[in-house]
């Protein structure tokens, strides 16, 4: 079958909020033939497979066109899909299938979390000794009625994505597998922790692969996101697990290696973050035993910029003026500097002092400041810079919601260790340590705290060097940050 072509046209003719609604986004033959290859052979003939948010089927077809003719028994196939066009075209593609092979098809019209729930929780529903997805990209509501559902059933998640996968890990027999293609954004951060708990609570993992190009996988549907293909299985004993990569779905520069577990999922981390390393990151991912401290250790907290521009709106300018402080945004950084004010750009510059806007103001001081967000295009995740109160002039500064801010209890650092810790945050080896667990563009607090730094009299030696060094070329700085350890 031409699926491919089905798909395209399918996509090109469905209106765009309705997609956006939907949150799901067809997937490429390549990607379908890859999940489905990372599957063992069967074992058990009778195969029961989930295909939950089907689409017009591509993901099924791969699974029967890779073991169907092998499977020795008949094969029982229950796909979802809510859209009545992508549903049609989904009958049809299951109605080819069963012209050749043994194969009941179940094709459900109903939403699968409440039919999964309710299979769960009121009787006793189908389990599965197969899963393939690719599930709907969507945050759910907190008083959502999916996200009430979810709760009965003793899942915690944020997003379609997630509550797909966890649903589906419910239903599986022992020793059920599951390949699913997934945003990488569920591997660090809290919002999914109750998930990454969830499913490593239950599952094992035994491969995972990774896309490195982030606008590649999905470029037919102009999806920005880095996706992760991984195969669980359900009770499974955790061992090593085989991590590949590719470009995009073409897969020519295929690669993969093992890793045993606990390099994917440390023991001893509570927040159990799942790190993907990759070949890119093998030569800096591994941060120096001597590098093992925490921002509790040397005195230094963290937190996200408190002024969110649009609730202050009102009291933004364009130049600082009389009543006015410094307004900083990521907008400002000049390689590991603040250059402030800047005439004539898309930011504001200030912030009105009175009495709204005082309590989300910094005392004038020495301050790291991250962004929060990357562009695709940028080398580095973790973006640092300093901020030199001398700069600014002010008593008071404002951080915009964009930044996070390293303080000392909302006050500034000793210049020696702001200069420090920017200069460490800029090296190689964080962003390459920091890629490992972390999918998105975005770099939170949390993400912060979680990273091992070097000693505070180290980052103070490093920050009088890099104070002195002016805008360094990135292999010196990786060099000094090397011989602190």
């Amino acid at each position: 079958m031409h699926l491919d072509s089905i798909r395209l046209d399918v996509s090109a003719k469905m209106d765009r909020a309705r997609r956006s609604a939907l949150g799901q986004f067809m997937t490429p033959s390549r990607v379908a033939d890859f999940m489905a290859g990372l599957f063992p052979p069967p074992t058990n003939p009778a195969i029961r497979l989930l295909d939950a948010g089907a689409g017009i089927g591509s993901l099924a077809a791969a699974f029967l066109e890779r073991w169907g003719r092998g499977a020795g028994g008949d094969i029982s196939v229950t796909a979802f899909e809510i859209d009545p066009v992508l549903r049609a075209r989904l009958g049809d593609t299951l109605a080819h299938y069963r012209q050749t092979l043994s194969v009941q098809a179940d094709i459900q019209g109903s939403d699968f979390i409440e039919e999964a729930v309710n299979w769960l929780q009121f009787r006793n529903g189908p389990r599965f000794s197969h899963a393939i997805l690719n599930p709907p990209y969507k945050k759910i509501a907190s008083r959502s009625r999916h996200r009430h559902l979810l709760r009965a059933v003793g899942i915690e998640t944020v997003n379609l994505y997630s509550a797909f996968v966890a649903l589906a890990i419910a239903l599986m027999e022992p020793g059920g597998l599951i390949v699913a293609i997934i945003p990488r954004s569920f591997c660090n951060g809290p919002y999914y922790k109750p998930f990454r708990e969830f499913l490593l609570e239950r599952c094992a993992i035994h491969h995972l692969h990774l896309f490195d190009a982030r606008d590649k996988a999905f470029r037919d549907d102009a999806v920005l996101q880095e996706n992760l293909i991984l195969l669980l299985e359900r009770g499974g004993a955790q061992g090593d697990v085989a991590v590949s990569t590719s470009t995009d779905d073409s897969f020519v520069d295929y690669a993969a290696r093992v890793y045993s577990r606990v390099r994917i999922v440390d023991p001893d981390d509570a927040e159990r973050f799942i790190h993907v390393p990759t070949g890119e990151v093998e030569a800096g991912g591994d941060l120096p035993e001597a590098f093992h401290h925490s921002l509790a250790d040397i005195g230094v907290e963290v937190s996200t910029g408190p002024v969110v521009d649009f609730r202050l709106k009102a009291h933004l300018r364009d130049l600082p003026d009389a009543g006015t402080v410094p307004l900083l945004y990521p907008a400002h950084f000049s390689g590991p500097a603040i250059e402030w004010p800047k005439p004539g750009g898309r930011k504001p510059n200030a912030l009105q002092l009175n009495g709204e806007t005082r309590k989300w103001l910094f005392p004038a001081g020495c301050y790291a400041v991250t962004r929060r967000f990357s562009s695709k295009e940028e080398k580095r995740r973790i973006v640092a810079a300093v901020v030199d109160p001398r700069r600014l002039g002010a008593e008071l500064i404002a951080f915009e919601n964009h930044l996070n801010v390293f303080h000392r209890a909302k006050q500034g650092l000793p210049e020696d260790l702001a200069w420090g810790l920017t200069a460490y945050l800029n090296g190689s080896a964080v962003d390459a340590y920091f890629r490992r667990f972390s999918g998105h563009t975005q770099v939170n607090a949390t993400d912060l705290r979680r990273l091992p730094y070097p000693s505070g009299r180290a980052l103070e030696a490093l920050g009088r060097w890099a104070k002195g060094s002016g805008d360094v070329a990135q292999q010196e700085l990786d060099e000094h940050i090397r011989g602190l350890a």
